[in-house]
């Protein structure tokens, strides 16, 4: 997977918005604006990735290809490496979208439902 498959993957999930808060190599998305993901540009080796601290922990201790966040919260986000697979990406990706959709106000879940 490259970043730009990554790129149309994470955009095609509801009311997700890429920036660059960071630099102008650090792709954020965004769901009603609260971080799902993270990753380089320049060198799409690994996305950081938000995840269940219990879930977290057992995916790090079965796969190397996922390690705690690199400048995240090591708690509450995982760095996984492009080795990892695209399913497993993609799949991380998601659980990392429903939880930050599944902690939105009933609010903006309820906008977000209205997309």
């Amino acid at each position: 997977m490259d970043i730009l498959t990554y790129r149309d993957y994470c955009l095609s999930k509801p009311g997700t918005e890429e920036t660059t808060p960071f630099d102008e190599n650090t792709l954020v998305f965004k769901v009603m604006g609260k971080m799902f993901a993270l990753a380089g540009m320049e060198k799409f080796e690994y996305v950081n990735l938000k995840c269940d601290p219990d879930y977290a922990l057992e995916l790090r201790a079965e796969n190397s290809a996922i390690r705690p966040g690199y400048h995240m919260s090591k708690k509450h986000w995982n760095s996984v490496y492009i080795e990892a697979g695209e399913k497993l990406l993609k799949s991380l990706t998601d659980h990392s979208y429903d939880l930050v959709v599944s902690k939105l106000s009933k609010k903006d879940q309820e906008a977000l439902r209205n997309l």
